[in-house]
């Protein structure tokens, strides 16, 4: 792996202007987008922020970074067409590559797209081809691995597998999307199954599950091929499903909960989304509304002060929409459709699949409020990873290339 660093911008780094939270998942400690940093810039200078370093090497692939006591997890793919793991230390320096199976050829995202998740030196991994691997990552070696698509009686995507599992405890969650188990709890030890959820016909979709707690019950909520679903944490029983239908079964958005009993969903290709109101005892949803302007395909929407934030497939831009009610506060194509996260209270876009355009952006219904932008040139193909913001630094992933950058203010 080639790497280059500018001492400078690490000796700020070893100063530790930022108050700083792991990252050890998917979009966030949380899975919502929203990573726990502060004293960050709140506006970017022409050209953007200062590049600290790029580590270069990783293959093919559109893994997020994953970070967790010091080091930095995400996968590639190689020219004999295995996933590798590769463990970095925080100034982009290799320290690992553990090899781990065959991914994905898919043409139009080869190599792995699942994010690591982390759990000490245990780190959990979904391959495209639907292989579910526990991988230590001290002793460089596969702990456990399970073929999902043959224990739970399913069938591989259009596009393959992309979801990033959920860490509950002593047990992963997955989402097989077959007969046996549409949705499937793992022990994380052995992955032996501990509970799966059944009576669902359906295929999975490229979402990643996320947990909420509904008036004291913990539900695993995600979207499927056609549905947005509900089910109980503790034993895998399904307890609803909401129908909504999207172009070529895209579900990518993992659904948004408001702490209050609205759950918000969302698909590309004009199909867009709404929100469902959960019942107290979590055990079924009505319609409380719906919205064609914000369809955002795969992109990621965040919750800020009551309003999502996301952008549109459809009409190619940036959305805001009021959560209790849908209102559409705006729509503005200044900027285009990209990954949302948010940090230190602004949103980061990273537009794709051609652009690599990121903005930074202040959350506010009144309109969009640019505070700065710059293109990423580093790296090869498309540009879809979803950000990471850990530790000061701006991690942007690029086919082979990571990139971090300096947004400590």
């Amino acid at each position: 792996m080639k790497k280059t660093l500018f001492l400078t911008l690490v000796c700020a780094f070893a100063a530790g202007a930022a108050t700083a939270g792991d990252t050890p998942r998917f979009r966030g400690p949380n899975g919502d987008g929203i990573f726990q940093e502060t004293g960050l810039l709140k506006s970017w200078p022409d050209g953007g922020p200062p590049v600290a370093w790029t580590a270069t090497g990783l293959g093919e692939g559109y893994s997020s970074a994953a970070v967790s006591e010091g080091k930095i997890y995400i996968t590639g793919m190689d020219g004999d067409l295995t996933g590798h793991l590769f463990v970095l230390d925080m100034a982009g320096a290799q320290l690992k590559k553990i090899p781990y199976g065959k991914e994905t050829t898919d043409d139009q995202a080869r190599g792995p797209r699942s994010t690591p998740t982390v759990d000490g030196d245990r780190v959990y991994i979904v391959s495209g081809l639907g292989m579910a691997y526990c991988l230590d990552a001290a002793a460089d070696k596969t702990l456990w691995e399970v073929n999902l698509l043959e224990r739970f009686g399913a069938e591989n995507i259009q596009w393959t597998l992309a979801e990033s599992v959920w860490l509950d405890g002593d047990r992963i969650i997955c989402t097989p999307g077959g007969a046996k188990g549409a949705l499937a709890a793992l022990d994380k030890m052995t992955g032996a199954t501990v509970w799966a959820t059944t009576g669902l016909d359906d295929k999975t979709s490229y979402c990643s599950p996320a947990i909420i707690t509904h008036k004291g019950r913990r539900l695993v909520v995600t979207e499927t091929a056609r549905y947005v679903i509900g089910v109980d944490a503790e034993n895998g029983a399904l307890l609803w499903k909401h129908e909504h239908k999207t172009n070529y079964d895209i579900h990518a958005v993992t659904p948004v909960y408001d702490g209050a009993g609205l759950l918000y969903y969302s698909g590309g290709y004009g199909s867009g989304g709404g929100a469902l109101k959960l019942s107290d005892d979590g055990a079924s949803v009505t319609q409380a509304w719906t919205d064609k302007t914000l369809d955002c395909q795969h992109h990621g929407v965040v919750l800020v002060d009551g309003h999502l934030y996301g952008t549109a497939h459809k009409g190619n831009s940036m959305v805001c929409l009021e959560m209790a009610t849908g209102a559409v506060k705006w729509s503005d194509r200044g900027v285009r459709q990209g990954n949302t996260v948010l940090a230190d209270g602004m949103l980061y876009i990273y537009e794709g699949p051609k652009t690599g355009v990121v903005h930074l952006v202040k959350p506010s219904p009144a309109g969009l409020e640019s505070a700065g932008k710059f293109t990423v040139t580093a790296g090869t193909d498309k540009h879809w990873a979803h950000p990471a913001i850990v530790h000061g630094l701006l991690l942007i992933r690029r086919g082979d290339a990571l990139i971090a950058y300096n947004v400590r203010s």
